[in-house]
């Protein structure tokens, strides 16, 4: 298997597109550059540990990626506040977001026991 056939990948790709193209004509450069390097790490950070050779390397990265999601949660709820995002965007995002967590969760927690095992 590639990176690219993981669901979580592809998921984080879309939804860190979905957000430049939100951003794209924003002038507050500060926080569009913000959430969309959040939103870049995600995907970014999953392929990373991917391609890692060991499992403890591939691990750390899925765990950044988690980190990223967090960082982009938060982003999403400020931006919501200061009526960057329309709350019905919003929701949507915070929902894929929360997802994403799981779903690297999950995988995280894979690699552990992997580890315990070995």
């Amino acid at each position: 298997m590639r990176f690219e056939e993981m669901e979580v990948w592809r998921r984080s790709t879309s939804l860190c597109i979905q957000m430049y193209r939100h951003f794209r004509e924003y002038r507050d450069f500060g926080f569009k550059d913000q959430i969309t390097r959040s939103a870049l790490s995600v995907p970014s950070n999953i392929a990373e540990g991917y391609e890692r050779l060991s499992l403890k390397d591939r691990g750390r990265f899925w765990s950044y990626a988690k980190g990223s999601v967090g960082e982009l949660r938060t982003q999403i709820y400020i931006g919501t506040e200061i009526d960057y995002i329309d709350e019905g965007i919003a929701g949507e995002w915070l929902s894929e977001t929360d997802q994403l967590s799981r779903m690297l969760g999950a995988l995280i927690h894979g690699i552990r026991r992997q580890l315990d095992e070995c």
